[in-house]
């Protein structure tokens, strides 16, 4: 949800569409830069949450962060980015941080994983005591991004000193166009077998729930509305009531779009909603 006028503003947007959680960014994420947390930011956005009886706030971290990144400078830089996200997110009452991992451009996927964990261990030296997680996401692979496959993310989550300051979010449209099927039941329990083997379906603390524009191994990141790519509605209702993660958040990430002057959040969360078993 947009911060525009207020950190407390996505809480109520939140509210207003319905739901039961909410996803924001602490700062402008085309921008390295960010404006100072004042202290009634904060209060205005902790009270709409109690107000409101939204649950499980996170955030998503900046694009430009790279914690994979080959090149010292822009490596040092991203860190410092990601601390500075981290603390925000801690000073807002955040349950976690969403972050891509990273892309490892000129060098190898092993030296890329490698300069993650490194960075991760780096931030968490520089950020003991807070309690805010950070959440890994899937990625769909898109050039030399990591994450797209679990086998990566499991070498990150096992290779950092804090593993406990680690968690995973698994995007549907990214697992998908990753290459790993979801659309029929048969597939979708193969993929989370799959997960399961390597991540742990117990480090999936939360789900960002959006269809596909591409094909299924496309390696194309490309949201679509649910039920409206090339997902189909299959693969939501196999997630929605699969139990193993009935407590888990899941978050819209949706186009921000209006049809027929409704916002297709309220359009995609009644969807969803109507595939859950009574």
């Amino acid at each position: 949800m947009s911060i525009a006028g207020g950190y407390y503003k996505a809480v109520e947007q939140a509210a207003r569409c319905g739901c039961d959680c909410v996803q924001l960014f602490t700062k402008n994420n085309n921008q390295w830069r960010a404006k100072e947390l004042t202290d009634d930011d904060v209060f205005r956005f902790r009270s709409s949450l109690a107000e409101l009886k939204i649950t499980h706030p996170i955030a998503h971290d900046s694009y430009l962060i790279n914690l994979a990144a080959p090149g010292a400078a822009l490596w040092k830089k991203s860190i410092d980015a990601y601390i500075l996200e981290l603390r925000r997110a801690e000073r807002l009452g955040l349950a976690g941080l969403v972050m891509h991992p990273g892309a490892h451009t000129t060098s190898s996927e092993s030296q890329g994983i490698a300069r993650v964990v490194r960075a991760f261990n780096e931030v968490h030296r520089q950020t003991g005591g807070l309690k805010v997680i950070t959440l890994v996401e899937t990625t769909a692979g898109q050039g030399t991004s990591l994450g797209w496959r679990f086998e990566q993310l499991a070498a990150i989550l096992s290779g950092v000193r804090d593993p406990e300051r680690l968690a995973v979010c698994v995007d549907t449209c990214h697992l998908f166009a990753a290459g790993y099927p979801l659309s029929e039941r048969r597939d979708y329990l193969a993929t989370m077998r799959s997960l399961g083997k390597t991540v742990g379906l117990g480090q999936v603390r939360a789900f960002h729930l959006n269809d596909s524009k591409k094909d299924l191994g496309s390696r194309v990141d490309r949201h679509a509305h649910i039920g409206r790519g090339k997902l189909g509605l299959e693969a939501f209702r196999s997630l929605l009531n699969d139990r193993r993660f009935r407590n888990v958040p899941m978050y819209l990430e949706t186009p921000k779009e209006q049809e027929n002057g409704e916002e297709m959040d309220v359009v995609n969360l009644r969807l969803l909603r109507s595939l859950v078993a009574s």
